[in-house]
């Protein structure tokens, strides 16, 4: 679901503050929450990509927003490519979190530090939603992760992962079944709080 307009940019941006039970960005967020400012700024990218082609004008404003993101990227050690993770993603901390460009990661991700999602063989994970990364795990290749699955810190994944499980270990096997990750379902707030304006 990638970013396609100014209303999709504003829901995504709203999302990832509430994914980290936040209702409103300030500048001191910035310093406070780099990790967040970041994601703002991938935001910023994946919305000026949608405009790149309509001038040169909206090229160099996108040109200028990618060197920024990856500028503050490279301090913080996060490398994310715009247009992979969907809205109410959540990175709690600084430091070492690298999402190969071409892997797909859905809505309300959470993703700590030490994580690698990388390519092996030519192939990318494909990851659900609501998924659960925590520090330290590494996942490659072309394996595909189910929704609301939770994986384990140091964890190695390098096969399928179904829908609605744990997995922990290297390589990482299922130690739960029928189990729900308990990240924050941002964006799905979001939407629900839309609607009910509209209803209104």
């Amino acid at each position: 679901m990638p970013i396609k307009n100014r209303d999709d940019y504003k829901i995504y941006l709203e999302a990832d503050l509430i994914a980290r039970k936040l209702d409103r960005w300030k500048y001191s967020y910035r310093v406070m929450h780099p990790e967040l400012y970041f994601q703002r700024l991938l935001r910023k990218s994946e919305y000026l990509k949608t405009k790149k082609f309509n001038s040169r004008f909206s090229m160099l404003r996108y040109n200028l927003s990618l060197r920024k993101l990856k500028k503050v990227g490279a301090r913080l050690g996060i490398s994310i490519h715009p247009g992979s993770i969907g809205p109410g993603l959540k990175i709690p901390h600084c430091g070492s979190v690298i999402v190969n460009k071409k892997a797909r990661i859905g809505k309300n991700c959470e993703i700590h530090s030490g994580v690698n999602i990388g390519m092996h063989k030519g192939g990318v994970p494909d990851i659900g939603n609501n998924v659960y990364i925590a520090p330290g795990a590494k996942l490659f290749g072309g394996i595909k992760i189910g929704n609301n699955v939770s994986i384990g810190a140091n964890s190695v994944v390098t096969k399928d992962v179904p829908d609605n499980v744990t997995v922990v270990g290297i390589p990482a096997k299922i130690i739960s079944e029928n189990s729900k990750s308990q990240v924050r379902r941002a964006y799905d707030m979001v939407k629900k709080s839309r609607l009910h304006q509209v209803a209104k």
